[in-house]
């Protein structure tokens, strides 16, 4: 009994040793984590500072020097544009409050304004490009080719184009004066909401409808969807989608466009800096069976793009026009504390039928150019390819 009561003893004596040695282990290395994190920490403090030393001394020399007065949020709005910018990426950038506001409206598919795309003349005044339909401009006879000449009574040609510009933007009531065969007609226009038109329809008389998609905003996709319907019922044999000079847009609404029209299953996919890939577009059964054709140009980017690249790849359109833009990789937007947001470049995407385009472009099947002002030989072609389809000739 002695020797078996010692012998627990001795067990439980190794035991308790054991432990301290252990408890003394623990206890250094959780030192030595602390002196290798601290020391770590301090040498990328010590980086960071080294790296932004300078800047410290130039908010310090400009304080004591500058002969003006210093706009800090303007200062800090172009530090924090300068960062991004320091990426040396095309598409990454930083917002600034305002422009952030002015960005989610746009997305939104909605403007405040008058309804008009203006450009310099070669004269000086300010030409009317375009006009947007449900406008205060689109209630009155001004029309595409008039010529602004004055606004609220002050001549073009005095206060410049941009200055102009700022006259008609900043109002929310404005007074144009419009030229037009020489005669001049002044109109009183106020500022309002707008829903922009992205997605315009028209059938022609072979049975060819006929899509134009300018950019996928939020409102892109019922637009597009209610367009389709329409051409369909109206007992549409192909349709020809009209994606020159789209830039793109909304993810979302790029892939409820897509979804009517191709088969079920992963259309496209993302891959991150990390390696994972995550599905970007994916359609479901429904699935639009008739010649369907994509006039694209140089000017047809990002969502545009994957919207035309994922009609070829799944061999539901042939491709008319000349290579497009050539941007595939995605941004995610982030709001800051200030109300401001950075725009960020975090993937690579691709059909999952082919290799992603980015900085190289889509090349269409037919490679046609619009050499002929008066005629629309990309347009042209789009419906030679249908009709032939139709008629299987």
């Amino acid at each position: 009994m002695t020797a078996l009561f010692l012998s627990e003893s001795d067990d439980i004596m190794n035991k308790k040793i054991s432990l301290g040695f252990a408890i003394s282990l623990i206890a250094i290395a959780s030192v030595v984590t602390f002196i290798l994190t601290s020391f770590f920490t301090f040498m990328n403090f010590n980086e960071k500072y080294k790296k932004y030393s300078n800047l410290q001394s130039l908010e310090k020399f400009v304080q004591e020097n500058f002969y003006g007065d210093i706009n800090e949020t303007n200062v800090s709005d172009g530090i924090l544009k300068g960062y991004i910018s320091g990426l040396d990426d095309r598409y990454s950038r930083y917002l600034t409050a305002e422009e952030y506001k002015g960005e989610k409206s746009d997305n939104a598919g909605k403007m405040t304004g008058l309804g008009l795309t203006i450009e310099r003349d070669e004269s000086g005044y300010m030409k009317i490009a375009g006009t947007m339909p449900d406008s205060p401009v689109s209630e009155t006879d001004i029309q595409k080719g008039d010529m602004i000449v004055s606004v609220n009574g002050i001549d073009v040609l005095e206060t410049g184009f941009e200055k102009s510009m700022e006259l008609i933007s900043a109002n929310e009531e404005v007074t144009l004066t419009v030229r037009r065969d020489g005669t001049d007609k002044s109109y009183t226009l106020k500022r309002r909401p707008i829903e922009m038109i992205t997605v315009t329809g028209e059938m022609t008389d072979d049975y060819i409808g006929y899509i134009k998609i300018s950019g996928f905003k939020q409102n892109t996709s019922q637009q597009f969807l209610n367009e389709l319907e329409k051409l369909k019922s109206y007992g549409a044999k192909g349709i020809i989608f009209d994606l020159r000079d789209n830039g793109g847009g909304l993810l979302d609404a790029l892939e409820k466009c897509l979804d009517p029209l191709l088969p079920e299953g992963i259309i496209a996919t993302a891959e991150y800096s990390d390696g994972h890939s995550d599905t970007i577009v994916q359609s479901d059964k429904e699935e639009l069976n008739i010649p369907m054709v994509v006039i694209v140009n140089g000017h047809t980017a990002s969502a545009g793009e994957l919207f035309t690249a994922s009609l070829k790849d799944f061999g539901k359109a042939e491709i008319v026009g000349t290579t497009t833009y050539g941007k595939g990789v995605m941004q995610t937007t982030a709001e800051l504390s200030d109300g401001g947001a950075v725009v960020l470049t975090i993937a690579e995407y691709k059909t999952t039928v082919s290799e992603c385009y980015d900085g190289i472009g889509i090349t269409p099947d037919y490679i046609i150019e619009n050499e002929n002002g008066d005629s629309d030989e990309q347009y042209n072609k789009a419906v030679e390819i249908i009709l032939s389809k139709i008629t299987g000739t």
